[in-house]
């Protein structure tokens, strides 16, 4: 993908999540399973970045843990609503690959539905390496993304990009995809942009990026199903 489209989509994501706050806010007020048992990892005395925190959910299964919690997101309204919600926690509108933290400085770096967001792979190596960059030796990565392939759309929408791609009538990478945000009138309100991670692709990814895979799993459970990865620096 060319530098300046990938910027672009950079912006739009930005702009997208803004725009979407309030709804998708009321939309992830719930604390599903999986995000509990990501909790897991972390231990009383740590000191905790949620990178692209949204409204801020993960705060709610680490506040009785007695950690220091960082959240950030680059959605400047998504950030209003997480200190609305958890007044007492530590938010701010920050850009994931230019995190404004030293280096060595958590010990564990949550990143909840967040990389597929990030278009191309130099962006997507940025955003991992300044992960590595602040995390303490030894620190976890905990990571979750989408599995298009396991998800009712996920097969439809690549096949229609990359059918697109073949014929040059799109700027995104192999596996990306636009994917639509309908309000309850069925109006389509944006177009989101995700990359379609494998697990296989994803854990050669975040080995390039610097980390060593502890252990990696995709989830059927659930028809919205994800991949996970824990990797240590």
């Amino acid at each position: 993908m060319e530098k300046e489209y990938a910027e672009y989509l950079l912006r739009k994501t930005k702009e997208d999540y803004n725009l979407l706050a309030e709804n998708y806010a009321r939309t992830r007020a719930f604390i599903p399973e999986d995000i509990e048992e990501l909790a897991d990892y972390t231990f009383s005395g740590e000191r905790i970045l949620d990178s692209g925190c949204a409204n801020g959910r993960l705060f709610e299964v680490l506040k009785d843990k007695n950690v220091d919690y960082f959240g950030i997101d680059v959605s400047e309204k998504l950030i209003e609503i997480a200190k609305r919600n958890y007044p007492r926690a530590k938010f701010q509108v920050s850009d994931a690959l230019n995190l404004p933290f030293p280096s060595n400085f958590f010990d564990k770096v949550y990143s909840i539905s967040v990389l597929h967001n990030i278009p191309s792979k130099d962006f997507q190596l940025r955003y991992l390496r300044e992960a590595k960059r602040v995390l303490k030796t030894e620190g976890l990565l905990i990571l979750r993304v989408w599995d298009f392939w396991r998800r009712k759309e996920g097969w439809k929408l690549f096949f229609k990009y990359a059918f697109l791609k073949l014929f040059g009538k799109s700027k995104l990478d192999f596996f990306d995809v636009f994917v639509p945000w309908k309000n309850s009138e069925g109006k389509i309100l944006v177009q989101r942009y995700f990359h379609c991670f494998t697990e296989k692709r994803l854990e050669n990814l975040i080995k390039e990026g610097g980390f060593k895979i502890k252990k990696s799993w995709r989830d059927g459970k659930d028809p919205r199903t994800n991949i996970y990865i824990i990797a240590k620096k």
